[in-house]
């Protein structure tokens, strides 16, 4: 008896219809009469559209269908088609290749957009601005480099980083660089050890248990007589 296995059988150009409307596509290659090959063909849209009854109302769903009839044929099907008939060189066209910018970043752990503003700020003439910007730049900066280095740099080498990435047109008073702040890290407290964590959830433990038997006995009002509950 002789298989008929899947990787045997011809490769399929649209999986998703299934290999039933692919066989209804070769049967339209082996019909003779142009009439009867697009009546076919036009059934075949039909069962298509079928499959996928939820996209008939996006726009340019026939014109898809079409295009998919040309595309499971192999190009091969000469029928009438109510839209241009698509090539293998349109559906197959390559795209442009990308060009990636090859440029050196000299703080990688800053990154290229640092350099790039700074470098627009050594080209502005307004003191104000440059000044307002340098210094949030110049906190981003520790940050960045506290996350790439585990440790706040010295306000010394940001004064450097700027000076240098600027040209040397951009200099910034020590005095001021020297009150800065990160303001996005902040210390965490050290996590308490096991061992002590233990004896101040039993000192807890003990305190709660002690006021609650405090409470017992203390003293409360029964039927309008005092009453002492260590009776």
């Amino acid at each position: 008896m002789r298989k008929n296995y899947n990787n045997t059988r011809k490769k399929l150009f649209l999986p998703e219809y299934g290999r039933h409307i692919h066989e209804m596509v070769d049967s339209l290659l082996a019909i003779g009469d142009r009439r009867e090959r697009n009546r076919q063909a036009r059934a075949v849209i039909a069962v298509m559209g079928n499959l996928f009854p939820l996209l008939r109302d996006t726009t340019d769903f026939t014109h898809k269908l079409w295009d998919h009839l040309f595309i499971m044929s192999d190009f091969q099907l000469d029928v009438d088609s109510p839209y241009p008939r698509p090539t293998r060189q349109e559906l197959t066209v390559s795209p442009h290749p990308l060009r990636y910018s090859q440029s050196r970043i000299a703080h990688k752990h800053y990154g290229k957009y640092v350099e790039q503003m700074i470098r627009s700020l050594s080209r502005n003439d307004d003191p104000a601005v440059v000044s307002l910007t340098v210094d949030n730049l110049a906190r981003y900066m520790r940050t960045k480099s506290y996350e790439y280095n585990q440790e706040h740099p010295n306000n010394e080498v940001i004064l450097k980083d700027i000076k240098q990435m600027s040209g040397g047109t951009i200099e910034i008073d020590e005095e001021s660089i020297n009150n800065l702040r990160s303001d996005y890290k902040q210390h965490l407290s050290p996590r308490p050890q096991k061992g002590r964590q233990q004896n101040q959830s039993a000192r807890n433990g003990y305190q709660q248990q002690k006021s609650r038997s405090g409470y017992q006995q203390r003293g409360y009002q029964k039927n309008n007589r005092p009453h002492n509950s260590a009776k």
